[in-house]
């Protein structure tokens, strides 16, 4: 153990990921490759129609085809508990599996098949009859339908917010923006798919699994088996990605399900298809934006009405509208969300849940407004600058967008740019440059973690974080080292474990923040009970906290991560091609704790972007219901060739309020990214695009329109 350097800080410098090696060597072990002797596989079967009732499942044939050892559905499924509220709110009816005979939406899952070999399992499941009583069915989504109403709550913030005469500022303002933009139904797809191991092992339920969160898995599933919640314990050490889509889902309900009854590991894994219907997405937006502005573009009015799809069996709220709580004041402030109930899968959180789509749909109006009033776009922005909350009148507990802008328009080259667009020509490319502002929560939730001095002079932290591809057990590792003050190399760190006790989930951008308070208050604890000097016990010395009772005392401010996004575009104005050309982003995000892989972190988001501006369209059936290409190849996502040059950058700005500095950064790359290709769009062509994706044929047809215009 060796201290570290008098004012030498492990937080902030840039360390390769502990478990790097294992994975680029195939050592990791995920939750679709974990081994145990007796293992079985397990494979879904989900409707085909998009409404109805299960007449009959015919499971004799199956049960008799090579290796199959049972068949489950609705008439001969164990009762499951469904009636609580888990750490994400109410339960979701697509836990309840095979608890009855309705199907509301086409991928419902109605069966399990379980046999010794995967491929068995997959060839009996494909083979198993189902007869089904179909009814007619909706699944379209689109603004203006007299069914949609007003939601009663969401768990990620107000429904609605108001101040001031809206119509009686529109009617005063010199300069009014008023449009509709859409977004489609978009979809996770992280590179490892869901999967999940159960087994039973001296009286306790194990489950290896693939997940964002293993308190919140292995509550829902003790609850949902009615089990002491002592008996369940999740693991989930490595995870190929989850954005918002991993935490409880049918196919651990599944595995459960059936390891209990065969009384062996049972391993049930989604297909790529199957990812498309059981494990949520991204819903449908419509969204109405209305601004008006001074002749100078000071906003007087921010209305924005937010319209999302949501299932028949819950509710969703995609929070597209709360941004503009946050970027913008105005004297005459709205913001609103409706739902549409369709008979379509349950929406769920992906990365940026709302402020992704709500961004692009904010950022395109403001943009639209600079234009109308003849101002640069930063400016505008810088304008409308609030010095507290727009509708709390909290302070911030830190607001660095001005010195995003001004950082990012240094960098990219911004100064002197001629803002007529359709004027810069590259042989037959038309080029734009286009900007956005982001914005995203920062939050803390209590955790627990525990930190040992073993007697070999090494540390272990032990913290419930979820590794989702971000680095977590390379941020804890810094973090502890700078409390303890030794060098990194001296701390090994275990995660991802529900023995390890309660933690944050890694969602919302808090996961870092909130399991770090945790690691670095039992480490300065430690550090205390330390004697310089003293050997330590053969035992080691333990220091354990739980952080929920200082959170909880954090002053009332207004908390949230700030960016500003850039984008350079050519458009081929014969075929439709958009290329982006280059992004660049300046974020003030607290405290970087490993630039490594933070950048990677603000990257992909940015990467994101670019495939929702240009890219990712779910399409539905109508006849079906079913989803048109689901799977990657008929789902577009940004691949190398569609990705140029991309850098991403911070300015200094630390959290107060926290013991390490932290704010997040996980969700707050693709805000406004799609929002700053449109606006570079535009800028190119003189044509505005208020739908999602510009595909070319969208960029044809707008610019024979704008010719015949």
């Amino acid at each position: 153990m060796t201290a570290t350097a008098e004012g030498k800080s492990a937080v902030g410098t840039g360390h390769v990921r502990l478990e790097g090696l294992d994975k680029v060597t195939g050592a990791a072990v995920y939750a679709g490759e974990v081994h145990f002797d007796g293992l079985v596989h397990g494979c879904l079967v989900l409707s085909t129609v998009a409404r109805g009732r299960i007449r009959s499942v015919d499971a004799a044939p199956v049960l008799a085809m090579p290796g199959v050892l049972d068949v489950w559905h609705h008439g001969n499924a164990p009762r499951l508990n469904t009636d609580f509220v888990g750490m994400l709110g109410p339960t979701d009816p697509l836990l309840g599996l095979f608890q009855n005979d309705r199907v509301p939406h086409a991928g419902w899952p109605v069966a399990l098949v379980v046999a010794e070999t995967p491929e068995q399992a997959r060839e009996a499941a494909d083979s198993l009859a189902v007869d089904y009583e179909a009814e007619p069915h909706d699944v379209e989504f689109t603004a203006g339908r007299p069914e949609a109403y007003t939601p009663g709550g969401t768990p990620v913030g107000t429904v609605e917010t108001s101040k001031g005469d809206v119509e009686a500022g529109l009617a005063a303002s010199a300069v009014v923006v008023e449009a509709e933009y859409t977004t489609p139904e978009e979809y996770h797809n992280s590179m490892e798919p869901h999967a999940a191991t159960a087994r039973w092992e001296g009286g306790r339920l194990e489950l290896v699994d693939s997940n964002q969160g293993t308190p919140m898995v292995a509550g829902d599933i003790a609850q949902l088996f009615s089990l002491d919640p002592e008996s369940v314990r999740v693991r989930a050490e490595h995870v190929g990605g989850a954005f918002g889509n991993k935490g409880t889902r049918p196919h651990q309900v599944a595995a459960v399900m059936a390891a209990t009854a065969l009384r062996r590991p049972v391993r049930v894994a989604l297909t790529r298809r199957q990812l498309f219907s059981v494990v949520g997405y991204r819903p449908a937006t419509a969204q109405r934006v209305r601004l008006g502005a001074d002749p100078d573009g000071r906003l007087r009015v921010l209305d924005h009405l937010a319209l999302n799809q949501t299932s028949t069996t819950s509710e969703y709220v995609e929070a597209s509208a709360s941004p503009g709580r946050t970027l913008y004041d105005a004297d005459a402030h709205r913001t609103s969300h409706r739902l549409l109930r369709l008979d379509v899968p349950t929406p769920t959180f992906m990365r940026a849940p709302g402020e992704a789509p709500g961004s692009f749909a904010l950022e395109s109006a403001l943009d639209e407004l600079a234009e109308k009033c003849g101002v640069d776009p930063i400016e505008l922005r810088l304008r409308n600058e609030p010095e507290a909350g727009p509708l709390s009148g909290l302070p911030f507990s830190s607001r660095n967008l001005r010195a995003c802008f001004e950082e990012g328009a240094r960098r990219f080259g911004w100064a002197g740019r001629d803002p007529r667009p359709g004027v810069r020509r590259e042989g037959r490319w038309l080029v734009g440059t286009g900007t956005a502002a982001a914005t995203f929560p920062s939050g803390a939730a209590p955790s627990t973690a525990a930190v040992t001095a073993e007697a070999d002079g090494s540390f272990t932290v032990g913290v419930n974080a979820s590794d989702i591809g971000t680095g977590a057990r390379t941020a804890m590792a810094l973090v502890a080292a700078e409390a303890l003050g030794v060098d990194t190399d001296a701390v090994r760190v275990r995660i991802a474990d529900s023995d390890l006790g309660p933690a944050m989930i890694a969602g919302g951008s808090m996961g870092t923040r909130s399991w770090a308070w945790a690691v670095s208050a039992a480490a300065r604890e430690l550090r205390e009970r330390l004697v310089p000097g003293a050997p330590v016990p053969a035992e080691g010395v333990t220091a354990r906290s739980d952080t929920g009772e200082a959170i909880g005392a954090l002053p009332q401010k207004e908390r949230y991560s700030f960016a500003s996004q850039f984008a350079e575009v050519a458009v081929d104005p014969a075929t439709g091609e958009v290329r982006v050309r280059r992004m660049l982003g300046t974020f003030a995000a607290g405290r970087i704790v490993n630039p490594l892989t933070a950048r990677s972190q603000l990257l992909g988001g940015m990467v994101w972007g670019i495939s929702m501006a240009l890219h990712e369209e779910g399409a539905r059936d109508r006849a079906s219901g079913g989803i048109v290409g689901g799977d990657l190849a008929g789902y577009h996502v940004a691949a190398n060739a569609d990705v140029p040059a991309i850098e991403a950058h911070w300015v200094d700005d630390p959290d107060p309020d926290d013991p390490v500095g932290i704010k997040g950064i996980g969700e707050i790359g693709i805000v406004g990214a799609a929002a700053a290709i449109a606006n570079a769009v535009w800028h190119a062509t003189g044509v505005r695009h208020r739908h999602l994706p510009i595909r070319p044929d969208r960029v044809l047809t707008a610019g024979q329109e704008a010719a015949k215009a």
